[in-house]
């Protein structure tokens, strides 16, 4: 299932949504596709999605939960990638 909370978090002159998904990674990328969301607006484990993009979500079926909820459904479903379990990539030394 896609989910998405409320566009309450500031950025860039901006507010943001998170938009994730219960199931997989491929269907998230697949439902950000469709919303026409690029995909540098991955992070780690969900799209960071502007405003102006909110209902259009809502109307392509993502359902609405509160951030705290829906933090726990990405980690009740094993897809939760928290930024200090991820290895940042270095440039190679020449």
């Amino acid at each position: 299932m896609i989910l998405v909370d409320e566009p309450l978090w500031p950025g860039r002159g901006r507010l943001w949504s998170h938009l994730v998904s219960d199931v997989s990674y491929d269907e998230l990328h697949v439902f950000a596709e469709m919303l026409g969301t690029p995909r540098r607006a991955f992070d780690r484990d969900h799209y960071d999605i502007p405003e102006f993009r909110f209902h259009s979500a809502l109307w392509l079926g993502a359902t609405l939960l509160p951030s705290r909820e829906l933090a726990a459904r990405l980690r009740a479903a094993g897809l939760r990638r928290p930024k200090y379990l991820v290895k940042r990539v270095l440039p190679a030394q020449p």
